[in-house]
């Protein structure tokens, strides 16, 4: 065999390592990170991670070019369900308060495969996000000074017009990443009182705006000879809907924060449901002035706030919007900035990542290898990459671990809690991993009752009506009707998404087919019900399951089918070079571990 990989048993050991879960832990709040951020502390940086460039950028792009004076529709549904996903979040940063966030919650329930490829999928979220911001930054400050800095570029540097690039090197956003990574790398501290004093100026900012937009409204602007409220229609709210979706990234940052939250467990649910709600209400209620002020198609993409305020003779009032947008965009670098190398750290701890990463600077205590290295690939990509290649990439990133979380609530609540652990040494099972990080043989310790029946078993209230269901192994039929539920949700989503225009389908076969996947999808729905859930009285739990969840599913697969094939082409590249990457290394390891045993 060749040298250097493994034998037919490591591999047929690694397949079986690969399912392998990541056990929960209540008994412990031990980290080598400092625990220093209070509930306020943990809003505040939502807030700032969610209201950024997509209030100052991204509401003008959507609505110029995707869903017109509507985009106030998609900024709500958006918001609808990242609040299904936000309650997945809360949930299990209530109950895992570790660094990690998707990446941890798919650990403990779904295995290291999935942990591993959704790890790489968040850390492609924050590089993204993180580039994205700067590039608009850099926009808005420009726009401030008449545009110097392009044309200054562009006539010493130069331009070009390649795919996916921007038009010229924007040397301003590539060096705010690199102070701002300077700033996260001297401590959790200096990067909460930085984005306590950009979020406030924001929120004032945002207050301003709203205010003098309404005064300087007009309803004509919604008409019909302006093109009318949706004039894109139905899919174009959707469209949008999709793009706006980066707007509502920061609440995962407060899951990846949970770690240093002084009290995780109360600070973790409550901070994401304020930010949400902060956050929604300004997009709503911005791009309901915006579009109000002045024709949604006569938007500047790039600066329409403060474009607006231009065209309606307030220049001033340009000024400060766009002094507010540099802060807004300050405070959702700092959170990207502040998450990306910890969750770089949760997977460098279990193994799963290069272990310089798992590092923490003793007087700061934060992994700053992982600050200043992944600083430097965001600036890079700032430096070089277009805005609306970004955004859409974004997306499909965020998407994709709403869809894991979700699924791994479901999960997490038919599993079987494990027994507190005894004093005495346990024996490891074949599955069992020998960790070394911060979140060493973390156990779920839940209340059990004997009287109650297993979680994964069928109720015994309605044995006598389902007893057919109640023959096989305890999480067998819960298995089978999670996998029928994905199944069905993929299946609603290709018809919704592709039925009249790909597919080509009869509208009695559009209705037929959408009724079909949908009995199926609920029928699933009322099995998983059917049977025991875990139940923690002393935790945030999300009302509701399987529903809840299921609707985040169904809703993020929706809005991922309507992201464009050359988004997935390059995501399906992204994944195969975690694979090919960090995770190959982690394959030849564990296959030399193997071979020594």
């Amino acid at each position: 065999m060749a040298r250097g990989l493994p034998s037919m048993a490591s591999l047929a050991g690694l397949c079986q390592k690969l399912n392998r879960l990541k056990p929960l832990e209540d008994s412990t709040m031990e980290t080598s990170l400092r625990r220093c951020l209070s509930t306020l502390d943990l809003t505040l940086l939502g807030v700032g991670g969610m209201v950024g460039s997509g209030l100052y950028v991204l509401t003008g792009a959507v609505a110029k070019d995707v869903a017109g004076p509507a985009v106030l529709l998609s900024f709500g549904v958006a918001a609808v369900a990242s609040l299904l996903a936000a309650l997945c979040y809360a949930e299990f940063g209530a109950r895992v308060p570790r660094t990690g966030s998707a990446y941890l919650f798919t650990y403990v329930s779904m295995g290291e495969l999935w942990a591993f490829l959704i790890g790489w999928n968040v850390l492609l979220e924050y590089i993204i996000g993180g580039a994205a911001v700067a590039r608009a930054w850099s926009g808005y400050l420009d726009s401030m000074f008449s545009h110097s800095v392009r044309n200054f570029t562009e006539t010493h540097v130069g331009s070009w017009q390649v795919p996916l690039l921007g038009h010229y090197p924007d040397f301003l956003a590539a060096g705010i990443i690199l102070l701002a990574s300077a700033f996260v790398s001297c401590g959790a501290r200096v990067s909460s009182w930085l984005n306590h004093t950009f979020s406030a100026i924001s929120l004032l900012v945002i207050l301003f705006i709203v205010i003098l937009g309404f005064i300087l409204a007009q309803p004509h602007n919604w008409s019909a000879e302006e093109g009318g409220f949706a004039p894109f229609g139905f899919s174009g709210v959707m469209a949008g809907t999709a793009s706006c979706f980066y707007a509502f990234v920061g609440f995962d940052v407060i899951a990846a924060s949970s770690e240093e939250a002084q009290n995780p467990r109360r600070s973790v649910p409550l901070a994401i449901a304020i930010s949400l709600a902060i956050a929604a209400g300004a997009y709503i209620l911005v791009s309901t002035v915006l579009t109000l002020m002045v024709p949604w198609h006569s938007l500047d993409p790039d600066s329409a706030l403060a474009d607006a305020f231009y065209r309606r003779g307030y220049r001033w009032a340009g000024f400060i919007v766009a002094a507010g947008s540099i802060c807004a965009m300050n405070t959702v670098l700092l959170s990207l900035l502040f998450s990306l190398p910890r969750i770089v750290y949760a997977m460098a701890a279990d193994g799963l990542f290069f272990q310089v990463f798992a590092r923490v600077h003793p007087r700061t205590q934060v992994p700053v290898a992982g600050t200043l290295a992944f600083g430097l690939l965001t600036a890079f990509l700032a430096l070089l990459l277009d805005l609306e290649s970004l955004v859409q990439f974004l997306s499909l990133g965020t998407l994709l671990a709403y869809t894991f979380v979700a699924t791994s609530i479901i999960v997490l609540r038919f599993q079987k809690s494990s027994p507190p652990s005894s004093p005495g040494p346990a024996s490891p099972g074949p599955l069992s991993k020998q960790h070394s990080s911060f979140s060493d043989h973390l156990q779920l310790v839940g209340t059990t009752h004997a009287s109650l029946p297993e979680p994964g078993e069928l109720q015994p209230a309605l044995r006598p009506y389902l007893g057919f269901l109640d023959g096989y192994s305890p999480g067998a039929v819960v298995t089978w009707a999670l996998g029928v539920m994905l199944a069905s949700a993929i299946t609603i989503g290709c018809v919704l998404v592709f039925g009249n225009s790909t597919l080509h389908l009869p509208h009695w076969g559009y209705i037929l087919l959408l009724l079909l996947t949908s009995v199926v999808f609920l029928l699933s729905l009322l099995v998983l019900g059917a049977h025991q859930q875990q139940y923690r009285e002393d935790l945030f739990q999300i009302p509701m399951v399987p529903l809840i969840p299921a609707l985040s599913i169904l809703l993020n697969i929706c809005l991922m089918l309507k992201l464009s094939y050359l988004t997935w082409m390059r995501f399906s590249i992204w994944l195969l070079m975690g694979e090919w990457g960090p995770g190959w290394d982690w394959v030849q390891e564990e296959g030399k571990k193997d071979r020594k045993g």
